[in-house]
């Protein structure tokens, strides 16, 4: 497996004529290494590190640091798990580079794979599920799952994460032609969770992803999707949400490059926060490559506070290379709690405790809503009600 497109000292670098260094503020030029000593420990001022809480991810950090047994994975149906054992497993690597240490030392130390396939021509009705399970964070864990759509195969596949962990996690997904892929990461870990993730996806000729990362609890749960649209007629929709309480860091750094001609994408976050010290990340970066002709191209991120104290961070970029497209936007919105929508809703009787929760669950539930498994949207439905209920009691 090859190593470092560049050095890593300059990883969040690069070198201009005169060999002046200034930060690498594209997207698309960060490098990438399998080996965890090529990228520097982050010290917080770089690009993809300065809204993340370094101090609090160093032990996924530390390129000394032993895999542990701390988290286990488990495959329902287990008809769908196939062996992927060594770092040259066929399919493992085919698509995904790490882009920071993290998710280096999470490749180095996964000896073996967590292999999905979906079968060609086959469409799966019942979710399948990859159980996560976390022990304890004493001991950093690490995994590399690879969720493989054969041609034309049509498949909902859950990651379903929960209990307590130090975890560094690679999800390398690959939607071949024509295939119909929908993954969902739910994230409900314990409140000292450490949790770090790189998704990393291409979609192949009219094949369509739909990516949906849930997070509602953790301590630090920093997911971050980058899915490439490689082939022509590809598509990709990119969701989340996320519920912040005090001491929470939620955050996600998306990526979507439109490669491919005639692509579509769209991209809607939107997070809650109440609590002082709640914090929210969203970083959306979208790029339309000079061959992606055609393309449509949309990205949003939404966020409510709920009280003083809280904070969320929202960034969007747009890069287009070629002007030939259908059309491209993005848009951002942070703020409190709409008065009007309040006062129509206790003009009816509705007290204001209640009315906040309807207009949070309201909210959120345009994301719920795009899950597709009503059981699983029920579940989290019924957490972000408990998280209201525990704002309120606090």
């Amino acid at each position: 497996m090859s190593t470092a497109t560049e050095t890593a000292t300059l990883a969040s670098n690069i070198l201009t004529h005169d060999n002046s260094v200034v930060p690498i503020q594209t997207r698309s030029e960060r490098p990438t290494s399998f080996e965890p000593t090529d990228f520097a420990n982050p010290t917080g001022h770089e690009v993809n590190f300065k809204h993340s809480p370094v101090n609090r991810l160093q032990p996924l950090l530390n390129v000394d640091a032993v895999a542990s047994d701390a988290v286990s994975h488990t495959v329902t149906p287990a008809t769908f798990a196939v062996a992927s054992a060594g770092h040259d497993a066929a399919v493992r690597g085919e698509f995904f580079r790490p882009e920071d240490r993290m998710s280096a030392l999470a490749w180095r130390n996964s000896a073996d794979a967590v292999h999905v396939r979906i079968p060609a021509n086959e469409e799966v009705a019942e979710p399948i599920t990859i159980a996560i399970d976390g022990s304890g964070i004493a001991d950093a864990a690490f995994a590399h799952i690879v969720i493989e759509a054969m041609p034309n195969a049509r498949a909902t596949v859950i990651l379903d994460h929960k209990g307590a962990a130090t975890y560094a996690q690679n999800v390398e997904i690959i939607a071949r032609d024509g295939s119909d892929l929908r993954v969902i990461s739910v994230q409900r870990w314990s409140e000292d969770t450490v949790h770090a993730a790189a998704h990393q996806a291409r979609v192949d000729k009219d094949a369509t992803l739909t990516h949906l990362v849930a997070s509602l609890s953790g301590g630090v749960v920093r997911v971050n999707p980058s899915v490439q649209l490689d082939g022509a007629g590809a598509e990709g929709k990119l969701y989340g949400v996320s519920f912040a309480d005090p001491g929470e860091h939620l955050e996600s750094q998306v990526y979507m490059f439109h490669k491919g001609a005639h692509t579509t994408g769209d991209v809607l976050y939107k997070s809650a926060l109440q609590g002082d010290t709640a914090r929210t990340v969203w970083i959306g970066d979208v790029l339309i490559g000079a061959d992606a002709v055609g393309t449509d191209s949309y990205e949003a991120n939404r966020n409510l506070v709920l009280t003083t104290g809280a904070r969320a961070d929202s960034i969007p970029n747009l890069e287009i290379q070629t002007g030939d497209i259908q059309g491209a936007g993005h848009a951002s919105a942070t703020g409190r709690f709409d008065d009007e929508q309040l006062f129509y809703l206790q003009a009816r009787g509705i007290s204001e405790e209640e009315a906040r929760r309807l207009v949070v669950v309201g909210f959120l539930g345009e994301i719920v809503q795009k899950i597709g498994v009503p059981a699983l949207e029920e579940e989290l439905f019924d957490a972000i009600q408990v998280e209201l209920s525990d704002g309120v009691s606090a």
